[in-house]
């Protein structure tokens, strides 16, 4: 209570609007039993330093956003935040997700700034030393509004950079009908031989990790350095190679005159984020985030002396205008399709054999990973269920939505519900099955709910 009241705001009225969530209420909505609640509870509320830790699970979700902000919700009414051993934590995919939120305009205009905010677009501007017509006054398409644009025929030109999109996309069949209508495909990737790279008009090979230069953040906030080992095969580029010569051939390379280099864009970066949550204008050069082995941000340029660990809110106060955090909730919103007689199990879909990675593009051609991982999809089924529908381990089943089919080995299980299913997402054609819902503010696609059936063949 005396946190809550200290450094936070919004609490009074978070209590009234869960009080009608009884311990019963949440156990027939949950699916949990009313003792799992309590335990779950008194495991907290014991706990000296309590951490919480969520992955795709609850990210990839038609209400991700909100079931991340309740486990916040739980970290701050409890205490557990900014203390050692405790707080609320997104376990990410790849090294550079906290980075590509930060320094990009994927979720925002570059540097933790706002498109909507003209202050923010001439601050912006200045800095990048173009005019501030040219920001933007509206927000970057998420990707599925990039897929509708396709669709309602506003987007020709697709430009697919570092992801295996025809792969990875929920509901599979349908993104690629659209994919096919585009006047210009354009993939820039490693690999000339992804599902994606395939339908492309044109290819621009991009460089690997060892054969290119930068920096990234990786999820405990720490700025890494990039060295270049080995020289890109072929006609390959590093991709800031590929953006500054497309630049200068589109005829505006002069406003990208002091992009020399990845480490001289580190320098705008730097100015771009000073006065801001992600400040890092104490860290001079390259050779600083090399001898340090990294450096956690915030880290401005008034503080002298760089700490090996910085933790986030120790001093109790968090990024807004009065330093307190806010207690953030919604009402629940309908699973966007639910299973029933036809379409009797919940489809779940995540990461399968820890030999294989995301679409494959990478671990597919590696010949140690492939012997390790099942060459076959497989469904994973639950006893109960495959006993009831006389499906043996090892035989093939036909899994279906009303997106799409495949065939995939059985494999029986105690990890999954009885009622559920899950196939790894691994291969290309589970995402023919997936429902095409989207959190209304992360726009993360719900790669972990549709409703399909299964058959024994």
């Amino acid at each position: 209570r005396e946190f809550i009241e200290a450094h936070t705001t919004g609490f009074e009225e978070f209590s009234a609007f869960v009080a009608r969530f009884t311990p019963e209420k949440a156990a027939e909505i949950s699916g949990l039993t009313v003792g799992q609640i309590h335990h779950f509870a008194a495991t907290i509320a014991q706990g000296r330093r309590v951490s919480f830790w969520w992955t795709m699970g609850v990210n990839q979700s038609h209400e991700a956003t909100r079931t991340a902000q309740a486990i916040i919700n739980l970290a701050l009414m409890t205490g557990n935040i900014g203390r050692p051993g405790t707080g609320a934590n997104s376990i990410t995919g790849q090294c550079n997700a906290m980075g590509s939120r930060l320094y990009s305009n994927t979720t925002g205009l570059m540097g933790g700034y706002d498109f909507l905010n003209p202050a923010h677009r001439e601050k912006v501007a200045g800095l990048l030393g173009i005019d501030a017509e040219r920001i933007p006054t509206q927000n970057s398409l998420a990707y599925d509004q990039i897929v509708q644009g396709i669709a309602d025929g506003k987007i020709k030109a697709l430009w697919v950079i570092a992801t295996n999109t025809s792969h990875s996309w929920i509901n599979q069949s349908a993104f690629n009908d659209l994919v096919a209508k585009l006047d210009l495909l354009v993939v820039q990737d490693m690999y000339h031989t992804t599902e994606t790279a395939r339908r492309a008009h044109l290819v621009l090979p991009a460089a690997g990790w060892g054969e290119k230069e930068g920096t990234f953040i990786n999820s405990e906030r720490r700025f890494g350095l990039l060295k270049k080992v080995a020289q890109a095969p072929g006609q390959a580029l590093a991709d800031f190679h590929i953006f500054t010569l497309v630049a200068h051939y589109w005829g505006c390379g002069e406003m990208f005159q002091r992009w020399s280099s990845p480490e001289a864009v580190f320098q705008i970066l730097k100015e771009l984020s000073r006065g801001q949550p992600c400040d890092i204008t104490g860290i001079t050069d390259y050779r600083m985030l090399d001898e340090l082995v990294g450096v956690q941000l915030p880290w401005p340029a008034s503080e002298a002396t760089p700490e090996t660990e910085r933790r986030l809110f120790e001093d109790g106060v968090f990024f807004h205008q009065n330093g307190k955090a806010k207690f953030m909730y919604e009402e629940l919103t309908e699973m966007p399709e639910y299973v029933d007689d036809e379409y009797s199990f919940l489809l779940l879909t995540g990461r399968g054999s820890s030999s294989q990675w995301h679409t494959g593009t990478r671990s597919e051609k590696s010949d140690v990973l492939r012997k390790l991982a099942p060459a076959r999809i497989y469904v994973e089924i639950n006893f109960e269920d495959g006993e009831r529908l006389g499906i043996a381990p090892g035989s093939t089943v036909r899994v279906t939505s009303r997106r799409g089919e495949l065939r995939a080995t059985a494999f029986l299980t105690n990890t999954v519900q009885a009622g559920q299913v899950f196939i790894p997402m691994h291969y290309a054609e589970t995402n023919l099955l997936t429902f095409p819902a989207f959190d209304p503010y992360s726009r993360q696609p719900s790669y972990k709910a549709c409703a399909v059936a299964v058959h024994r063949l």
